[in-house]
């Protein structure tokens, strides 16, 4: 049996806190749902500037490279191997939003285009997303409501659990007859429980990219060295300078024999003892492997495998690639199920909250004035608010409030 008077309690909460953070949940759920169709809707507008007209004998990658080279600003750190001849050679400078590529025609010679993510229009539905295009201060503010998620799907989930009296049936039923207030609060009950756990890790997907909590996980990932070895991006790894450097043709064709699942892609030395990596990136994240060479003798310096990344990194990789649907087709229409889903719940919620309001008033649960917060719920609220700091600084500015509120009006 469910205790009466904490349930009132999580019910005022889960109330105050989803009303605070309805608006964002429902723009998160739809610029979510808007991304995921980011390649689809970048693919037609680039097919001029990927795929060029195979005519005619292409020249060198080393060739290709010095051209590359004169286009950039900063020096090309990697380039991706074309697996068909009527692909353009992409060549990349800088990471991240930093990442710009320059894509040559091997037969022309000449650059077919330039691609940067922030020249798309995609571009803006993820800092949208991810930011509320407010930058930094933005980035906080999602990550304040995406921590309180967590807790408006516990607390809901707590609040709809059945009593004994009505049953397994509960979880299913949607009152269709019984007015709108009804049924706009079951489909914010039900279909919220059922989509609550892929929530939750869905959630955890988007929460490595936010500033606090992000900084915390990857300061955790350091200490307990948990995160990618150190010579997995080359560091520490030298060639050694002896002759001439082997053109970059030939690692091409070494990469290629290597039949390496995904994009395959080359690194490029960056100094005269910088070495070639030879990688590839696939969502089957157990076949990324990373090979490194002496750029002079072409010689195998070390490998990595998958395996050889700690376990914190390996679970966030994986959850934040789900949270994008790239684990093939089952895993982008579930994403946008979901987000479809959310909408949804959230609209849902709104109608029926709007529905149950009486004019003039918010319509705030009630709680006994004699309730006190036992300490398995404070122990909960404190572990929560370690994990997510912005949560527990939120939390911590309520309960000021609320003393200082209670002892004015005593």
């Amino acid at each position: 049996m469910k205790n009466k008077k904490l349930n009132k309690w999580l019910w005022k909460w889960h109330f105050i806190a989803g009303l605070v953070a309805l608006p964002f949940v429902l723009l998160l759920a739809i610029t979510g749902g808007i991304y995921l169709f980011k390649d689809k809707y970048e693919a037609p507008k680039q097919k001029h500037i990927k795929y060029v007209e195979a005519r005619g004998q292409a020249i060198t990658f080393q060739e290709q490279l010095q051209i590359a080279k004169k286009a950039f600003k900063k020096q090309p750190n990697a380039m991706v191997v074309p697996m068909d001849t009527n692909q353009a050679t992409e060549f990349i400078s800088g990471r991240f939003n930093h990442k710009n590529s320059i894509f040559i025609n091997p037969y022309t010679t000449k650059i077919s285009g330039k691609i940067s993510p922030k020249d798309s229009n995609m571009y803006t539905v993820r800092k949208l997303h991810g930011e509320l295009l407010l930058g930094k201060f933005g980035t906080k503010i999602v990550e304040l409501i995406a921590s309180w998620l967590f807790v408006l799907i516990i607390t809901g989930v707590y609040v709809f659990w059945p009593s004994e009296k009505q049953g397994l049936k509960h979880f299913f039923k949607v009152r269709f007859k019984q007015g709108k207030r009804i049924l706009f609060r079951d489909l914010h009950t039900v279909l919220g429980f059922w989509i609550s756990i892929l929530l939750l890790i869905t959630l955890a997907g988007g929460m490595p990219w936010t500033d606090v909590f992000g900084s915390s996980f990857k300061w955790v990932q350091n200490v307990t060295n948990t995160g990618f070895p150190k010579t997995w991006s080359g560091r520490g790894l030298v060639s050694e300078v002896k002759g001439d450097a082997i053109p970059l043709d030939v690692m091409v064709l070494q990469a290629k024999n290597m039949a390496l699942e995904g994009q395959l892609s080359v690194g490029l030395p960056m100094s005269p003892k910088g070495v070639y990596t030879v990688y590839n990136e696939t969502f089957n994240l157990n076949k990324q492997k990373r090979f490194y060479f002496d750029q002079y003798s072409g010689k195998q310096i070390f490998k990595h495998n998958w395996e050889d990344v700690g376990f914190l990194m390996r679970g966030r990789m994986w959850v934040m690639a789900f949270h994008q649907g790239q684990f093939g087709l089952w895993n982008w229409i579930l994403m946008l199920v979901l987000t479809v889903l959310l909408a949804i719940v959230t609209i849902a919620a709104l109608l029926s909250y709007l529905k149950r309001k009486a004019s003039g008033k918010w319509g705030t649960p009630k709680v006994p004035a004699q309730f006190k917060v036992g300490y398995a719920i404070l122990a909960i609220i404190t572990v929560l608010g370690i994990i997510f700091p912005l949560f527990g600084i939120s939390v911590l500015c309520i309960f000021i409030i609320e003393f200082f509120r209670k002892k004015k009006a005593v």
